[in-house]
């Protein structure tokens, strides 16, 4: 199985199936070795994986990847995909999962000759505002919103679509009292992956920018950091009186992984 695109999506897609292999094996399908008849191979086209993020969670995710089994090869570019196989300029694979980026619907550099990058995301100013179009907001995925004072937009990341959701609601109250637009300030709060059961990496930056927690293999922080990443990602769920029972009881009575 071959995962194009080490981004932290790509990442974590690539371990998934490393750990519901080995829960089918569980299920008395012994005739299956997951070390002898399975192959998980993670590509990406630049010299490390996670290449948006810190080198040196880079290397702590690699390091991981290492350690359960999965191939992660850098420095390796697509040249060819068909409805069997994918080819890099040396070899070829099978299974493939596509996970290297983001690209806007092709409907968007047809609305009113608007201003498109090279995957069609709409170029914004830093109000969110469309560059020819000065009534028209863009967000998200489809929006090129700039950094000021850096090179390149900002991610397109849950974080980042949360604080520019939040932004254009204030502008549009802001225009509506008649008062000028404001920048929007993209904040980095950091990243986190759960790379298998038990490890997570990444780091904390914003409101506590020394932290850092990586994997157990590469760190001592991979317990804290697992709390950290369940405890945002629970934050992001509906809450009501009874979700926490709801999710206790259905870890001891639902299968790990669904058998078809």
């Amino acid at each position: 199985m071959t995962i194009v695109g080490a981004t932290p999506t790509g990442s974590e897609l690539s371990a998934e199936p490393h750990r519901i292999i080995r829960e089918v094996v569980a299920y008395r399908l012994d005739r299956i070795d997951p070390e002898r008849d399975i192959r998980i191979v993670l590509i990406e086209a630049v010299n490390r994986v996670l290449p948006g993020l810190a080198e040196r969670i880079s290397k702590a995710t690699h390091c991981l990847l290492d350690k359960i089994g999965i191939e992660a090869r850098t420095d390796a570019k697509v040249t060819e995909v068909t409805p069997e196989a994918l080819r890099l300029a040396d070899r070829g694979f099978g299974v493939v999962g596509w996970a290297a980026g983001v690209r806007a619907p092709s409907v968007l550099p047809d609305l009113d000759e608007l201003e498109v990058n090279r995957i069609n995301q709409l170029v914004v100013e830093p109000t969110l505002l469309t560059t020819r179009d000065p009534s028209i907001f863009a967000i998200r995925d489809c929006a090129a919103c700039p950094q000021p004072g850096k090179a390149g937009t900002v991610p397109p990341r849950s974080q980042a679509a949360h604080q520019e959701v939040a932004h254009m609601l204030r502008q549009i109250e802001r225009r509506q009292g008649g008062r000028p637009l404001q920048p929007s300030k993209y904040r980095d709060f950091g990243s986190l992956m759960s790379v298998r059961r038990g490890s997570t990496v990444g780091n904390l930056v914003g409101f506590c920018p020394a932290a850092a927690f990586s994997s157990r293999a590469c760190s001592q922080s991979s317990c804290t950091a697992r709390c950290v990443w369940r405890t945002s990602r629970r934050c992001t769920e509906r809450r009501t009186p009874w979700s926490r029972r709801s999710r206790a009881l259905s870890r001891r009575t639902c299968p790990a992984v669904k058998l078809h």
